[in-house]
C-alpha cells in the first residue's frame, strides 16, 4: 500500500488532472481527494494492526480458558468472534481500496502517456519553424504550445501574418485528428504600455490576439467552438523579466493550451470520495 501511495503521489506531481476543460481548481481538488484517500488507507491499516494485536492478546488469554467459568468462556468466545469479524471487514476494505488505487494509477499513467504523445506530435508538426520562436512542453497534465508574437503578429497588431497562419495551421491539423482535446488560447504581452488607434492597452491587444487565433481555428479548420476558450493575460503572467529586451521578447507570446479529457479519472475519484464517506 505504501508503494502504491508513493507511486500515486509521484504520478500526480508529474501529471496533474482535468475534464473537457479542466481548470487548475479541479486539479487541486483531485489532489486533495487523493491525499484524503491515502490518509484513509493509512488509518485503515493502523486499525487492522490494532485489531491483530487485540486478537493475539485474546488468543493468548484463551490458554486460561479451562480455568474460566461458563459465562467467562462465552464472553471470551463472543469477543474473539467480534474481533475476527472486524478484522475480516477491514481486510476486505483495504483490498478494495488497493484495487481502486491501482485503477487510478493506471489511469494516471495512461493520461501521462497521452499528454507526452500529444506534445511530441505537436512538436513534430512545428519542426520547420524557428525553435527560438516557439516551445512545446508539458505542465500540470497539459501541453503548452507557446508561440512568439514575432512569429504570429506584426507589432501592436492582432492580424496574423503569413508565417503565423502557417504555424497555427500545423497545430490545427493535429487538433482535427484529436477531437477529445480542449483548447485554450491565451494572449500575453510585456509591460510596455501601448495606445494605438485600435487597442487602448495590453489587455485589449492580448485578448484580441487570442480571439483571432480561435476564429481561425473555427472558421478555417472547422474546430468546434465548444472545445475553444480565448483569453488575454496582458502583462500579468510573464515568463521572464521585463527589465531586459530579451525578457520582454519572451513575454510577448500566445499560448495554446491543450487538455485531454479526464472524465474516467474523475469518475474514479468521485467513486473514491463516495466510498470514503460511506465508510466513515
Amino acid at each position: 500500500m505504501k508503494k502504491i501511495a508513493l507511486q500515486l503521489t509521484m504520478a500526480i506531481l508529474i501529471a496533474g488532472l482535468g475534464t473537457s476543460c479542466v481548470s487548475k481548481k479541479k486539479y487541486v481538488a483531485a489532489q486533495d481527494r487523493i491525499d484524503r484517500l491515502q490518509q484513509d488507507s493509512t488509518q485503515c491499516q493502523n486499525t487492522v494492526a490494532e485489531l491483530r494485536t487485540d486478537l493475539e492478546r485474546s488468543t493468548s488469554q484463551f490458554a486460561k480458558y479451562k480455568d474460566m467459568t461458563e459465562d467467562q468462556k462465552a464472553a471470551m468466545m463472543a469477543q474473539l468472534q467480534k474481533q475476527g469479524s472486524e478484522l475480516s471487514e477491514k481486510d476486505q476494505a483495504l483490498q478494495l481500496r488497493a484495487q481502486r488505487l491501482r485503477a487510478l494509477q493506471d489511469r494516471l499513467d495512461r493520461q501521462q502517456e497521452i499528454v507526452n504523445n500529444l506534445r511530441q506530435t505537436v512538436a513534430d508538426a512545428l519542426v520547420n519553424f524557428d525553435a527560438e520562436d516557439l516551445s512545446v512542453e508539458v505542465k500540470n497534465g497539459k501541453v503548452y504550445v507557446s508561440l512568439s508574437d514575432k512569429l504570429l503578429f506584426p507589432s501592436g497588431s492582432a492580424q496574423l501574418n503569413k508565417e503565423g497562419k502557417q504555424a497555427i495551421g500545423k497545430v490545427a491539423e493535429v487538433l482535427q485528428k484529436n477531437s477529445k482535446i480542449s483548447i485554450e488560447v491565451v494572449g500575453h504581452t510585456d509591460d510596455v504600455p501601448i495606445n494605438t488607434a485600435k487597442y487602448s492597452d495590453n489587455w485589449e491587444l492580448s485578448t484580441a490576439r487570442a480571439t483571432t487565433i480561435t476564429r481561425l481555428l473555427t472558421d478555417d479548420y472547422s474546430i468546434s467552438g465548444e472545445r475553444l476558450t480565448a483569453s488575454g493575460m496582458s502583462k500579468y503572467n510573464p515568463v521572464a523579466t521585463n527589465e531586459t529586451k530579451e525578457g520582454r521578447s519572451r513575454n510577448r507570446r500566445t499560448e495554446i493550451v491543450l487538455t485531454p479529457k479526464l472524465e474516467e479519472l474523475f469518475k474514479i475519484l468521485s467513486g473514491e470520495a463516495e466510498t470514503s464517506t460511506n465508510n466513515q
